[in-house]
C-alpha cells in the first residue's frame, strides 16, 4: 500500500516530518500547504512534492490522502485537523494539541467516530533513553517512584531582537508560549512514565515581554508565556516539579531526575547519557542508542531523528490496518491539554487544580 501524504506547514515539517517520510518506503509526498508560497515550493524543491499550496483547504479539497501532517502555528490545528479527518485521513497533529481542552475534545471524539488513526508529535515517546526509563520504571528497577524534577532553560528567547515582530510562538491568541511548545512534552513524559496526573500547582510569566524586531530594531510586545513551572502530583503518589524558561541569556538544556525509594534515575540533553544507580551504588552508564540516528539526511538532534520510529509506526499502522502500538495518541493529547488548562488556571488563579 502506498500511503498518500499531504503535509500541512513548512517550517518544523521540513526539518523532521520529511526528513522521517523519505526514509520509509511506499511513502508518496503528493502535496504541501503553508502560509507562504515560497516556503511550499523551497520544501517541495527539496524532497520532490509535485504539488504546492498556499491555501490548505485547497490543498485537501483537491487531493484523496491516507495520511495529513499538520505542523502549524497552534491556532490552526483543530480546524485543519478536523477538515482532514473528514476528508478520510488518519492524521499527525503537531504539540500542543489544541488552544484548549474544547477544541482536543472534538478532534479526539472526531477522530475516533469516523476510526482514524491519530497521533500528536510527541516524538520523544520514541527515543530509546526515554523508552528505556519507561521499562526501568515498570519493571522497580528504582523502586516505588518517589519525586522527579524536570528544569529546561534555555537562550532562544532571552536577547529582545532575537525574533521577528509578532512571533506566532510569542502570541498568546496564536498558541504560543513556552507552556505548550515545551510544556506539553514535559506532561506527556509524566503522564508516560509515571500514569495519570491528579492535580497541579503552576505559575506562567511572560519575563521579556519588550521586544525588539530582529530586522529593524522596531519594538513590540510578546503576550505569550516565556517561562512556567508547575508541581503536579501523579495519581500513582510521585511529585513532580518542572521548570522551564526560554528567557535566559545562557541555556543548560534539559535536565531529567527522577528519584525512586530504590534508586535514581538521572538524563541531561545536552549529551543524551542514562545514568541509573541502585541505592548503594554508584550511577551506571544504561545509555540506549537510536537505531535510526545514521540514516542519511536527518536533521542533527533527538527532535529530528525520534521522528523516524514515530513515522515509521504511524505508516505501518495504516497499512496494517491496525491501532497504535506505540505513540501519543489523541487520547494522550486531549489528556496533556487538560493539564496545560489547569496550570494556566492555577497560575490565574494561584490556587491547586485538580484534574
Amino acid at each position: 500500500m502506498t500511503i498518500r501524504t499531504g503535509i500541512i506547514g513548512a517550517s518544523f515539517a521540513r526539518q523532521a516530518y520529511l526528513p522521517a517520510l523519505r526514509a520509509i518506503e511506499d511513502v508518496e509526498l503528493v502535496a504541501i500547504a503553508s502560509a507562504r508560497l515560497s516556503s511550499a515550493k523551497a520544501a517541495a524543491d527539496e524532497f520532490g512534492i509535485p504539488k504546492v499550496y498556499d491555501d490548505w483547504q485547497r490543498m485537501i479539497g483537491e487531493h484523496e490522502f491516507d495520511l495529513v501532517c499538520i505542523a502549524t502555528p497552534t491556532v490552526y490545528h483543530a480546524p485543519m485537523t478536523l477538515a482532514a479527518l473528514r476528508a478520510g485521513a488518519h492524521v499527525l497533529c503537531e504539540k500542543p494539541m489544541a488552544m484548549n481542552q474544547a477544541e482536543s475534545a472534538e478532534m479526539l471524539g472526531t477522530a475516533e467516530s469516523l476510526n482514524k488513526l491519530h497521533i500528536i508529535g510527541h516524538e520523544l515517546r520514541f527515543n530509546p533513553n526515554r523508552r528505556k526509563i519507561k521499562s526501568l520504571i515498570e519493571s522497580g528497577a528504582i523502586g516505588q517512584v518517589r519525586h522527579a524534577n524536570i528544569v529546561n532553560i534555555s537562550a532562544s528567547w532571552g536577547d529582545p531582537a532575537s525574533h521577528p515582530a509578532g512571533h506566532w510562538l510569542a502570541r498568546e491568541d496564536m498558541g504560543g508560549g513556552r507552556l505548550g511548545a515545551n510544556g506539553s512534552h514535559q506532561l506527556d513524559l509524566l503522564r508516560f512514565w509515571l500514569g495519570d496526573i491528579g492535580a497541579v500547582s503552576g505559575q506562567l510569566a511572560t519575563l521579556a515581554a519588550a521586544r525588539l524586531d530582529k530586522n529593524n530594531g522596531a519594538p513590540w510586545t510578546a503576550s505569550a508565556d516565556d517561562q512556567f513551572s508547575f508541581t503536579a502530583e501523579m495519581k500513582s503518589g510521585a511529585v513532580c516539579s518542572v521548570f522551564v524558561s526560554s528567557a535566559a541569556r545562557h541555556g543548560i538544556g534539559n535536565q531529567t531526575r527522577i528519584f525512586g525509594s530504590d534508586g535514581t534515575i538521572m538524563l541531561a540533553d545536552g549529551d543524551e547519557k542514562l545514568l541509573v544507580a541502585r541505592a548503594g551504588e554508584d550511577y551506571r552508564d544504561m545509555s540506549q542508542r537510536d537505531p535510526n540516528a545514521d540514516l542519511p539526511g536527518l536533521g542533527a538532534g533527538i527532535w529530528n531523528v525520534s521522528f523516524v520510529a514515530l513515522m515509521q509506526e504511524l505508516t505501518a499502522a495504516i497499512r496494517e490496518g491496525r491501532q497504535l502500538t506505540w505513540g501519543a495518541t489523541f487520547a494522550d493529547g486531549h489528556q496533556c491539554q487538560i493539564a496545560m488548562d489547569a496550570i494556566r488556571r492555577s497560575s490565574d488563579e494561584r490556587r491547586w487544580v485538580a484534574l
